[in-house]
């Protein structure tokens, strides 16, 4: 369920604002989706220029992305552990944003994204303004194991939701995530109280991740039709 809207000005600019933010010899986690990759392409601009940074993709798509642009790459357990760096920044898009709180998983890549953006030490989310919302109400992405997906979708509507098995659009059957799972989207109207629908999804057995972002973000960069509005968290 890839989500679209807002212009690709609007996202060049929020995604170069996030980008101007890495520093020589940052570790940089690398974000999926249309924003996401201009600041990869902006990085990688940098890089070019001389700018020493490595790079953490949260998906194949963002490996290909950042490998085109130049972008040294490194695996998450070459920068997270005893004496190693770290992650610094991590740059991001996302679904639906509302005060500060996220829906993620559009591109079926939300697992690996919210392991990198919570390991860094600053999370910036990249957005256009028809991301923004006052409540959450997107269909919540959850990627399932594959035997797991119908008591996943029970569970799901007795906690009020609807699920629905997210289908491929280029191959018969549905859509398997980069590890090997499924996808269910699970619509719960507005979320008024996302943290407790994160617990409930998290506690659920065969769910392996949710698209609920719940106090991970510092900070949210709105590309506009004329500059960036910036939200620090």
């Amino acid at each position: 369920m890839k989500t679209s809207g807002g212009t690709t000005a609007q996202k060049r600019r929020a995604g170069e604002a996030a980008a101007a933010l890495v520093e020589d010899r940052m570790v940089v986690g690398l974000g999926t989706g249309s924003t996401a990759a201009h600041a990869i392409r902006a990085i990688g601009e940098r890089v070019a220029d001389g700018l020493d940074v490595r790079g953490v993709p949260t998906s194949f798509d963002t490996r290909r992305r950042a490998r085109e642009a130049g972008i040294p790459l490194a695996a998450l357990d070459e920068v997270v552990g005893p004496d190693a760096p770290g992650i610094d920044l991590a740059i991001d898009g996302a679904d639906q944003v509302a005060d500060g709180q996220l829906i993620k998983g559009g591109g079926a890549a939300h697992c690996r994204e919210k392991i990198v953006d919570s390991a860094a030490d600053r999370f910036v989310v990249v957005a256009d303004p028809s991301k923004e919302v006052p409540t959450l109400e997107h269909p919540v992405p959850v990627a399932v194991h594959p035997d797991a997906w119908t008591v996943v979708s029970e569970a799901v509507r007795a906690a009020g939701g609807e699920p629905a098995l997210r289908e491929a659009s280029a191959k018969d059957g549905p859509v398997v995530t980069d590890n090997g799972n499924l996808v269910l989207d699970c619509d719960f109207g507005d979320i008024a109280e996302p943290a407790s629908l994160a617990t409930t999804l998290s506690r659920t057995a065969g769910v392996v991740e949710h698209g609920l972002f719940v106090d991970l973000a510092d900070a949210v960069y709105v590309g506009t039709d004329d500059g960036v509005r910036r939200t620090e968290l």
